[in-house]
Parts: C-alpha cells; structure tokens; sequence
C-alpha cells in the first residue's frame, strides 16, 4: 500500500490533537516531577504553538490528564511509578489545580476537551477516549506532552492496537534524560508511528 502524505494523514477532518498529562502536577509550577518539567521546558513553545494551530485549524484539542480521587479509590498500586505518585507532596486530585492543563498551553473551554483517566499509564487503554474518538469519526491521533518514558508509548501501542494512526510530534515529546526520548523515538516509535514535527504537522493544518 503506498505511503500516506502527511496532509492526508491529519486532514482535520479526521484528526485531533492529544496532548498528554501536560498538567500542572506533571510538567507545571506543581510539578511532582521537577527533572521531567525541566525537560518539559524545552518543548513548550512548540507545544503552545502546535496547539493554538490545531485551534485555528478547526483540530479538536484534547487534554488527558491524569487524576486520581481524594481517597486514591480505585488508583493503582502495583508498580513503582505509583507508589511515588502516592507518597508525593503534590496529588492529582480531580478538581485541583494539580489536574489542570497548564495555562501555557491557553485552554478553552469553549473548544477543548479534558478526558481525565484515574487508572492505569496509558490514557486511550480502559477510559472513553477512544469510543469517544470514534463517535467523532476519528482516525488519526496526533500525540503531544509526556512522557517517552512510559505514557506516550503506551498511548501508541494502545492506539495501533485499536486501528487508530498516530503521529507523534517529535518536538513535543519528551523524556528523562531526553537523550533516552531520542532512543525511544527512533528505535520503537518509528516503527508502529509516523514521526512529524511540530512545523511538519502545522504545515497540514491550514488556518480558517
């Protein structure tokens, strides 16, 4: 089957953007994880700007966020990146601050969307963003914010798996140390994802 072109592929017709845990507790001023925040800061003008070009493409915005609720019910437990998340000064309870998008990225509430999930490492495996994608007419998933490390792999694999096409905007990936992002991306990413970046992407992205 020949190559899709990259305007085909995120017409906006088809297309949203996924911005990943680029909340305040994540990668913001309450950050549980001050050296993945650091990292983060290198991306931010690329993700700012992708975002307010999906805007104005007509390119829904979607934050999935990570939350828990304020007993932890039904949060996991069963591997070390939770217990941390648990023992953690700063919580991603549903309603606070720590929860919400980071106001870099200028949230509109009029436009965008947050699908929250309070289980598991991956966004799109067991919450509704995928059945709402699909009500939508959906079919190719442009995947922002973090991290290499664990979350946006996931979200890729999740993806593939339900027959979605996902492009990951290279420049608005990141990882702890970001020299092991670089790894991810071009030695497992490449493989399952088309890789863009954020220029790439907002070149397909005509402005109404």
């Amino acid at each position: 089957m020949a190559a899709v072109e990259l305007p085909d592929l995120v017409d906006p017709s088809h297309s949203v953007l996924c911005m990943v845990e680029c909340q305040n507790g994540v990668i913001g001023a309450e950050s549980n994880f001050p050296a993945l925040a650091d990292a983060a800061a290198e991306m931010l003008p690329a993700l700012v700007a992708l975002a307010a070009v999906a805007r104005g493409a007509g390119v829904k915005v979607v934050h999935a966020t990570a939350q828990v609720k304020p007993d932890r019910w039904g949060a996991n437990d069963n591997a070390r990146l939770f217990g941390v998340a648990r023992r953690s000064p700063v919580q991603l309870l549903a309603g606070s601050s720590a929860a919400e998008p980071i106001p870099e990225l200028g949230f509109d509430a009029a436009t965008d969307v947050v699908v929250p999930r309070f289980h598991g490492l991956s966004p799109f495996s067991g919450t509704e963003l995928v059945h709402l994608l699909r009500n939508e007419g959906i079919t190719t998933v442009v995947l922002a914010g973090v991290s290499l490390n664990v979350a946006i792999p996931n979200s890729v694999f999740d993806l593939v798996n339900a027959g979605f096409q996902v492009v990951v905007a290279t420049d608005c990936v990141v990882a702890t140390p970001p020299d092991y992002g670089e790894q991810v991306l071009a030695n497992t990413l490449a493989y399952v994802a088309t890789l863009a970046t954020a220029a790439d992407v907002a070149t397909a992205w005509p402005q109404k």
